[in-house]
């Protein structure tokens, strides 16, 4: 998703946090890490002391960067997303939702991205309802980097992410955390996860 100049505001460290996250999954999700980002994930060390599920995610995801090879892991990610035609899992809303591409799930995200100011990147082929689109998105709206003068609220956050993510993505990665094509994207399945549920946790508590 192509984003608008942001206004220079601070960002509570909190939600800085939650929109890295979210970028990451996305990124890990948009194309096959090659051989330099599987060495720069592999080196990350995730924090010994966070026993969350996100943390052990987390984990997993690095040390199985260290232990997959770029050509492997292309044709892995080929086989999940692209394969002959389709490939085994299909991360769009409209899909999860009714069982077919361009429903009104994507009908209505394009509205409300009209209505945030988010713009569909050139030369992007795929339908907005695309998972990776989706968190991207809500890295944007968190840091506020479509045009608005302040990050969207936790409300209207809320708001979007109950109406084009929370009702489908968690299906997805559970979907994608059971498939025995990858461990290493099993593994990203299980960050995506535990990265909903404590999303959806934390809206729940909003008033």
């Amino acid at each position: 998703m192509s984003q608008s100049t942001s206004v220079d505001i601070a960002v509570a460290p909190e939600d800085t946090d939650r929109a890295l996250l979210y970028g990451f999954v996305g990124r890990l999700l948009q194309t096959a890490p090659d051989a330099v980002d599987l060495k720069t994930l592999s080196g990350i060390t995730p924090d010994a002391d966070d026993v969350s599920p996100i943390g052990d995610a987390l984990r997993k995801v690095t040390a199985l960067a260290g232990e997959v090879d770029e050509a492997a892991l292309k044709r892995q990610y080929h086989d999940l997303f692209v394969g002959l035609g389709r490939g085994e899992l299909v991360p769009f809303g409209s899909y999860y939702l009714t069982g077919f591409l361009n429903e009104k799930p994507l009908a209505d995200l394009r509205v409300a991205m009209s209505k945030l100011g988010i713009e569909r990147a050139e030369g992007v082929k795929e339908p907005e309802d695309h998972i990776v689109a989706l968190m991207q998105m809500m890295e944007g709206l968190i840091l506020g980097n479509f045009g608005h003068e302040v990050p969207l609220s936790l409300c209207e956050q809320r708001t979007f992410f109950n109406d084009h993510i929370g009702k489908w993505a968690s299906h997805f990665f559970k979907d994608l955390a059971a498939q025995d094509t990858s461990p290493f994207y099993a593994a990203v399945g299980e960050l995506g996860q535990a990265m909903l549920d404590v999303e959806t946790e934390a809206f729940e508590m909003i008033g």
